[in-house]
């Protein structure tokens, strides 16, 4: 099932695993600045709900930490609380990081759009996790800081072309240096395929 967003689309997914959710959702991520469609002017978000923002003011026309934070914020906010999701804090969000969408060339930018995400959705008490490949990750964020929100989220690492692949992939390096490997991903015959690590 897709759930239409301006600028992600959230697709449902069912790993039938011990260890996993039975139902995820998974959300595509971005850091636009100015050629999305929106982008924040403030720092609050829904209008007249102030947030507190770990990068300072985000003011308008700036594409800034702050401002990128912001995006985040919201986009999350949206997908949890305008997408007709119901009990959204019930869900675990997978954020889906690829560089297919369009980002920043400062990565400490879309770090904080992704932080933004992760900490909205933290507010309503919802687990979250990352997918990427170790690659894209790279380009995209980079090394996260242990302080960052990003550092203990778990790692569902994509690229595999076989289930010997993805069962491998167990035991690579997780995308941020606190968290760890919980799922993988391999492509066979056009279709992507999960494999549990825990």
């Amino acid at each position: 099932m897709t759930l239409p967003s301006p600028a992600e689309d959230t697709e449902l997914t069912a790993p039938a695993s011990p260890g996993q959710p039975k139902v995820a959702l998974y959300v595509n991520t971005a850091n636009p600045g100015h050629a999305g469609s929106w982008w924040p002017t403030s720092n609050e978000y829904p209008a007249g709900s102030a947030i507190h923002n770990p990068y300072g003011n985000c003011e308008a026309p700036n594409i800034s930490e702050a401002c990128a934070y912001m995006y985040g914020y919201a986009k999350a906010y949206d997908d949890a609380e305008v997408r007709g999701i119901s009990k959204p804090s019930e869900y675990f969000w997978w954020l889906d990081v690829e560089t297919g969408n369009t980002w920043s060339t400062n990565r400490d930018a879309n770090r904080a759009a992704l932080e933004g995400m992760t900490d909205f959705f933290r507010s309503i008490q919802a687990d979250v996790g990352i997918y990427s490949t170790g690659h894209q990750w790279g380009q995209i964020a980079g090394k996260v800081s242990s302080s960052s929100s990003l550092y203990h989220l778990p790692s569902w690492l994509a690229g595999a072309l076989s289930a010997k692949g993805a069962k491998a992939n167990c035991s690579s390096a997780p995308l941020t240096g606190g968290g760890r490997v919980t799922l993988t991903q391999f492509v066979s015959r056009g279709f992507d395929y999960d494999h549990s690590c825990v």
